[in-house]
């Protein structure tokens, strides 16, 4: 991290009480405690209550929480306040509702970003960094549609910004170890019982910590120009593995796909390749257009246009064995795991 970077910023966290969001400010508050302020904003105020009993403000002054809708535009400008950088977590997220439930998602993930785009232009923010996820690659259900979209909104702002210094970028990745409704907590659980329920036995799905999510972040705000998409290259898993690896005795009952799911995600896809970017660690989608490549390749001279015909998806990649994911579980969600 490039602590000239954080001196004296002011950053906001949207949906900063969830799993990201709380895993960012422990990196931040530990990293850099004197940083002028954090802000927490997110409508949970339980977990706003949470956050404030582990942060309490004697120790923690430069800790800010602000209750709040991203729907709530008026809302957004107050706490935008003097804020310099914004991280973009809220979202809603799960794929089945969404089917049931789509203009909720539509006014939260899509109108709700464009409500960020705007207050952070008006407001003089200097740099926007949003969470997208794997199923807005080529989507088959709402959910994804939704934070397709919501991608789409934050690359074109960087074309109505004007003279305003402000810039918009993505960070896209996969299922977070560990997060809130993620599968292997779910799996952990399940198998008290001795039965995990699995949709497909032949789903596979990426993998990443909540570290690696931050420090993808952090890469993003200290790196990015501006409209681009930044992928990381992670491995996936089968979920069949990972019932094994969490209780190889259990019974495995095979459920069928909820709706909208898919069997194998994509985080790049084929027409993506045409101007993605290999820069090391991780994948860069750019936008179409030749003056942004330009400006992209000056910074990053050692990338390479991935082959025409490349795709990133979960099925065609690096895998996880039974082994490895046990070591995550351990490192990541239960240091005392021990497969049931």
């Amino acid at each position: 991290m490039n602590k000239d970077f954080y001196d004296c910023k002011q950053i906001l966290i949207t949906g900063g009480t969830g799993s990201f969001g709380k895993a960012f400010l422990k990196k931040i508050i530990n990293q850099y405690p004197h940083i002028k302020r954090l802000v927490v904003f997110s409508r949970d105020e339980l977990k706003q209550w949470e956050l404030k009993e582990l942060y309490p403000e004697k120790d923690y002054p430069q800790l800010r929480f602000f209750i709040g809708d991203i729907r709530n535009k008026d809302r957004l400008r107050r706490a935008l306040d003097g804020i310099d950088i914004v991280i973009h977590c809220a979202a809603l997220k799960q794929v089945n509702t969404a089917e049931f439930n789509p203009i909720e998602y539509i006014d939260t993930n899509v109108l709700g970003s464009e409500n960020i785009v705007q207050a952070c232009i008006e407001s003089g923010v200097s740099k926007v960094v949003a969470l997208s996820t794997d199923k807005a690659s080529s989507p088959i259900n709402l959910y994804g549609a939704t934070k397709l979209c919501a991608d789409k909104l934050f690359i074109a702002a960087n074309n109505i910004i004007g003279s305003k210094k402000i810039q918009f970028s993505i960070v896209r990745y996969g299922n977070v170890m560990g997060s809130r409704g993620s599968v292997m907590p779910f799996f952990m659980e399940k198998a008290k019982t001795g039965v995990i329920p699995i949709t497909d036995p032949e789903m596979t799905r990426f993998n990443i910590s909540l570290e690696e999510g931050t420090n993808m972040v952090i890469y993003a705000l200290e790196n990015s120009i501006g409209g681009e998409i930044l992928v990381p290259k992670i491995p996936s898993y089968r979920i069949i593995d990972v019932a094994k690896a969490i209780a190889p005795d259990a019974k495995i009952k095979i459920i069928g796909p909820r709706p909208g799911e898919k069997i194998h995600e994509q985080m790049i896809s084929l027409s993506d390749s045409l101007s993605t970017y290999d820069i090391g660690n991780y994948y860069v989608i750019l936008p179409p257009n030749e003056n942004y490549i330009n400006k992209f390749l000056a910074k990053n001279k050692n990338s390479k246009l991935v082959p025409r015909n490349f795709s990133f998806n979960s099925k065609n990649n690096s895998f996880l064995n039974v082994q490895e994911i046990r070591e995550l579980i351990r490192k990541h969600i239960d240091p005392e795991f021990v497969p049931l």
